[in-house]
This record gives structure tokens, C-alpha cells and sequence, in this order.
């Protein structure tokens, strides 16, 4: 994983600008996303000076000299034609790498190093941007092709690795992180309207609009998606490449289905171990990193070459200890352990807020970030991690009533209030009433009915400044959107694609790569990701559990205890004792205080105690005001 930087200046416009400023300018970027490649930086510009292309390295595949980037055309081939047509800057890991070259090899190509990055590139030169359907990884990269004048940039299907970018009549400017795009110039302007929606909200990005940022002029390439700027024109185009199918059921018998998941989930954890540098796992206790933990145990037959990082909350009612140390004790595995605690919150804080760019809706971030952290102290460069399966495999308790919802639109009565039933009987909270009848067979009327909710949300939140408000008259609606359920995979689908998982995997980059570390997530390989779709929903809540299949998949394989919890935990620190303590409550006040004098907060706000609330309780209003001070008060 690194950091990637780039400009296009257009001659015409802007006849001024050469060399020194693409020099200057693409060195400041880097300098500015160093944390994300602490082990070296490259910088590369075209003989017309009018393209900069620059990177900063975390070396993980071939260390060597060899491997670094800006990364030319090295690959000789009777299909190649001029070996320097093609630069690239490059953030991520292809890891079927090696599958790739091998077959790359075949039809004539030759290679001079052993990275995935001159994969990438020989991939390119022969499928062009059908490469990507060649792809499994986590990827964000721009490629100038020197000969067509054009740039070829791409993200991952799920939004693992960020790519922002900047586009005026002069410039075409992107990086990694904002702050590379702010450090030559782009105001950093806040898109109050977003503001108001996480204020009021809680949300954290635009399900209607995977372009828009927080920041007022910088996009964010959307997940799936490639896009071509053509420096003649100076005009982009972005374009999807990759949707999951989530109408298409397959007939599949039960064993087989857990049998293919098994070696699907396998495969993707065998070659997200594959590195030249350290490799760990977090472990939350939790299922799903419970499961990564032992694939990789079964992968390299010892525990002793693994080791694992997790948060602890002694005395917190959800800790969980315990399971984690009924998988260390199984495998016998090393696990290292951190607390944090509200005071090293505080001192972190304006830290973790510079380096996540974007406001985020709890606590639970700052739990992940002392994890990665924890494992940057022991040199371990590369962690797997569980995220993933909860969105596609329905672990949330929030899924249970819109399985129950499927059930009965299927006439499955019986089958509705069996598994019902068992929930109530396993005491796993889920809501059901009324409204949900009337969801199950008037699902458009129930999409309006909570759009509104939502719309009422923000023009009665009784903290806003009404002048703020007014400001953004004509405007309330944007960025309200609630899909129409009739099935499981219907919300799956909108949590996987639309909400939820980008920005939980937006946090991890920013928290890895503030640690110079690369996060491998097995969980959302590609191929897995489809086949779950394709299953029928009873393979994902079945008689009572929720990841069904995955818990099958684990029976033995794992202690059972942690196989079939009852509980679901979500990764949750002692959020509302933190906001309980003086300290927190001097802090958050004094974040009101800037919402107040910027306009944002009414005065009578200051007159309010602090309401402390749990990491995911649903009016967790405090805490977005002390986020959004700490992000936005130099705007």
C-alpha cells in the first residue's frame, strides 16, 4: 500500500506552468502522504511538462529497488511496442499477482521484477481496461499513456484504496488522501449540506452521489468505477465496470453451498498471505476475524508464526476477552492486546480527525486506529481483517426483520414465525411491529414514509442555527435515500454497494495508513462476494443465526462458543463511559462552542449538558458535534 499523487496541467490555459511547477507541486504532494509510503517516494514527469505522476512507497512485494514508482513500461514483448508508452502510480495489492503473470507469460510477455505492480501494467497493455475484470484486490492507480495523451485511472470494486481528484479548466489534480489536494492549492471549502446531514444524520457520505465529498470541488472516483481524462480535450469520463448481481438465486444444495464458500473464503485468505514483510491478524473475538484468524492458522499449519492484535475493555460489559483469548488459546497463538481509554482518545484526537479527513459516527474508529497502531509497534506490515462479512452475510441484527419481511411477502408464514420465534427465544433484539406488516406489501409507500422521516430529521433538529439552515434552502432533500426492500439481498446489496461498507473501509485506510500499515480484507474477494449473493437468503439467516453459512463453515473448526454467539458486539468501546468523564465533556463542550461562533449550532446548545451515548446509538448527536469541530474548524 502507498501513496499516489498526480497533476495534468493544460498547455493552453495555462502556458506559465512547466517543469519547476510540476516538480515543486508533485513533491509537496508526496510529502504530504508520506505516512502512507514511509520506505521511499518517487516522482516522474513527461517530456512536454505537462503530466506529473508521483508516489510514495510502503514496500510489501519485491523490496527492491526495482519494484519502485513511478514505475515505467519494463515489460519486453513482440506486443509491447515502445516500452516507455506506459507510467504508473500505483496503490494496492493484485493478489492473484502471480496467477496473472504466469498467464501474462504465455502470450510473450517478460518481466524484470517480481511485483504485482509490472503485473498491472503488462495487464493493461494486453486487456486494457478489461484488465480489471482480471483483478482481485484492492487497488487505486493512474496510468499516462504517453502515446494516446490519455490517463486511465481505477478503484476497486468495493472502495478498499481512495482515489480523490480535482478537476478546473487548468489542472486535473489527484492523490490518495485531501490533504495532498489542499497542500497545492485546492480551497478547502466544507460542503455545508453534507455537514448538515451528519449533524443531523449521521451520515458520512452521499448514497446518491459516490462522488461527492465533504470538501466543496474534490470527487471521489466511486468503487467499481474507471475513469479516462483525455488531455486534448481535457474532459473525463468515469464509467462502472463491476455490480453485483443480487437478483439471480442459484439452485445449490446446502453441503455444497458451504463447501464452495469454504474453498472460495480459503483461496482469498492463501493469497492475501502472500508478501515479502511481516503478516498478523486482528482478532475483535468476533466471528468473522475468528475465522480469518484460523484459516490463516490451517494455511501455515503453526501457531507460532502468527500473531494477533486486539482492543480490550477490562470491566466493560462488551468486552471480549474472553473470546479472544478462546482462539489464541486453541491455536496457540501470540496476541498482543491494547486499551484505549478516553484520555488517550483526547490526546489523539486531532490526529486521528487530520487523518481521516472526513467526519466519522463513533468512537469505534479510534478503537481500529490503536489496533493498527498496536501492530506498527511490532513490525508487522501487513494485517488481515474481517470486514466484510457482516454487510454481505447479513450479521447485523438490523438484517433479521427484513428476512422475516422476504418470508412472509413469500407466503412463508410458518417460516416467519418460526424464525421469529427462535430469535426471541436466543434473546437477539430485533425490531417488528405494525409497520413492518405494512413494509412487507406496500414497500414503495414504506421508502417514502422514511424519506420523510429522515427530511423531518433534519428541519426539526432543534440544535441547527436556523440561518445555517435556511442557507441551504432547496437543498434539504439531497442526499436522503432509502431503498426499496422486498428481499434480503436488496438491503445487503445497498449496504455492500451504496452505505455502509465503503465508509468503514474508507476509516481502515486512514487508520492503517497513518501506521504505515496494509489491511487485506479475505472477506471481500470478489468472487466470494457474488457467490453469497447468489445463495438463497435462508443460507445467511437460518433458523435463528444470522452468517449461517459461515458459522457452518466454522463448526470444529473454531471454539463454539465463538462460532454460535448469540451476541453482536460490532467492534464497540466504552463510548458512553468515555463521555461520561469531566475531561470529555470539557472537551466536547468546547467543540460547541466553535459550531456556535461558525454559525452552525444555535447558542442555546452551550446551555445543554452532554448527553453521553453509546458508539452506535442512533442520536449520537455530541459526539458528531466534536467531530465535526475537530474536522472542520480550519475550513
Amino acid at each position: 500500500m502507498c501513496g499516489i499523487a498526480g497533476i495534468i496541467t493544460n498547455p493552453f490555459a495555462d502556458t506559465d506552468k512547466g517543469g519547476e511547477y510540476l516538480a515543486y507541486n508533485i513533491k509537496t504532494m508526496t510529502n504530504v502522504l508520506a505516512h502512507r509510503g514511509p520506505d521511499g517516494e518517487g516522482h516522474w514527469i513527461n517530456d512536454n511538462n505537462t503530466v506529473a505522476l508521483g508516489h510514495r512507497r510502503l514496500a510489501i512485494i519485491d523490496l527492491s529497488n526495482n519494484a519502485r514508482q513511478p514505475m515505467q513500461y519494463s515489460v519486453f514483448s513482440s506486443l509491447a511496442g515502445d516500452e516507455k508508452r506506459y507510467t504508473i502510480t500505483y496503490n494496492g495489492e493484485i493478489y492473484n499477482y502471480q496467477e496473472l503473470r504466469e498467464e501474462l507469460y504465455k502470450n510473450g510477455y517478460r518481466f524484470q521484477t517480481r511485483s504485482d505492480t509490472e503485473v498491472l501494467l503488462a495487464a493493461y497493455d494486453y486487456w486494457e481496461e478489461d484488465c480489471l475484470q482480471q483483478l482481485d484486490g484492492m487497488f487505486a492507480f493512474a496510468i499516462w499513456d504517453a502515446k494516446k495523451q490519455c490517463l486511465f485511472a481505477a478503484r476497486d470494486r468495493f472502495g478498499e484504496k481512495p482515489f480523490y481528484f480535482y478537476p478546473d479548466n487548468n489542472h486535473f489534480i489527484f492523490a490518495s488522501e485531501m490533504k495532498a489536494l489542499w497542500a497545492v492549492g485546492v480551497n478547502k471549502i466544507a460542503d455545508n449540506k453534507m455537514l448538515l446531514n451528519y449533524l443531523a444524520l449521521g451520515y458520512v457520505l452521499n448514497a446518491n452521489d459516490k462522488q461527492q465529498t465533504f470538501f466543496e470541488g474534490i470527487s471521489s472516483l466511486p468503487a467499481g468505477n474507471y475513469l479516462y481524462f483525455d488531455a486534448a480535450s481535457f474532459v473525463y469520463k468515469i464509467t462502472p465496470y463491476f455490480k453485483i448481481d443480487k437478483e439471480i438465486t442459484q439452485p445449490i444444495a446446502a453441503d455444497a453451498a458451504i463447501e464452495k464458500f469454504s474453498q472460495l473464503l480459503s483461496v482469498s485468505v492463501n493469497r492475501r498471505l502472500r508478501s515479502d514483510v511481516p503478516v498478523g491478524s486482528s482478532l475483535s473475538g468476533g466471528l468473522d476475524s475468528s475465522a480469518i484468524t484460523a484459516l490463516i492458522y490451517r494455511q501455515l499449519k503453526s501457531g507460532n508464526k502468527q500473531q494477533t492484535f486486539s482492543a480490550v475493555f477490562p470491566g466493560f460489559e462488551k468486552d471480549e476477552s474472553r473470546y479472544i483469548q478462546s482462539v489464541t488459546k486453541r491455536f496457540q497463538i501470540k496476541n498482543y492486546t491494547t486499551t484505549p481509554t478516553a484520555e488517550g482518545l483526547i490526546a489523539d484526537f486531532e490526529k486521528l480527525c487530520h487523518h481521516q479527513e472526513e467526519p466519522f459516527p463513533s468512537s469505534s474508529i479510534y478503537a481500529q486506529y490503536k489496533v493498527f497502531e498496536l501492530a506498527s509497534q511490532h513490525q508487522v506490515k501487513v494485517l488481515l481483517d474481517g470486514q466484510g462479512a457482516d454487510e454481505t452475510l447479513a450479521g447485523y441484527h438490523k438484517y433479521i426483520h427484513w428476512y422475516i419481511q422476504q418470508l412472509i411477502s413469500r407466503n412463508k408464514f410458518s417460516a416467519a414465525l418460526n424464525e421469529k420465534r427462535i430469535f426471541r427465544k436466543n434473546n437477539i433484539p430485533f425490531k417488528w411491529g405494525i409497520g413492518n406488516y405494512l413494509a412487507t406489501y406496500l414497500p414503495a409507500h414504506a421508502v417514502i414514509q422514511l424519506e420523510q422521516n429522515e427530511y423531518n430529521k433534519i428541519i426539526r433538529q432543534p440544535d441547527i442555527n436556523k440561518d445555517f439552515l435556511t442557507a441551504l434552502r432547496g437543498r434539504e432533500w439531497e442526499g436522503i435515500h432509502k431503498p426499496i426492500i422486498t428481499k434480503l439481498n436488496d438491503i445487503l446489496f445497498f449496504n455492500t454497494a451504496n452505505s455502509g461498507l465503503e465508509e468503514l473501509l474508507r476509516f481502515a485506510d486512514r487508520n492503517s495508513m497513518v501506521h504505515g500499515l496494509e489491511v487485506r480484507l479475505p472477506f471481500l474477494n470478489h468472487q466470494l462476494v457474488e457467490f453469497i449473493f447468489s445463495l438463497p437468503a435462508n443460507f445467511k439467516i437460518h433458523e435463528g443465526w444470522t452468517k449461517w453459512i459461515l458459522r457452518k463453515a466454522m463448526n470444529k473448526k473454531l471454539p463454539a462458543e465463538v462460532v454460535w454467539r448469540k451476541d453482536k458486539t460490532g467492534f464497540e468501546p466504552p463510548q458512553k463511559n468515555w463521555m461520561d468523564t469531566a475531561l470529555m465533556t470539557d472537551y466536547i463542550h468546547e467543540a460547541k462552542k466553535k459550531l456556535v461562533s461558525n454559525g452552525i449550532l444555535k447558542n442555546e446548545v452551550l446551555n445543554k449538558p452532554i448527553i453521553p451515548t453509546g458508539a452506535h446509538d442512533e442520536n449520537n448527536f455530541d459526539w458528531r458535534y466534536l467531530c465535526a469541530a475537530k474536522i472542520f474548524h480550519n475550513t
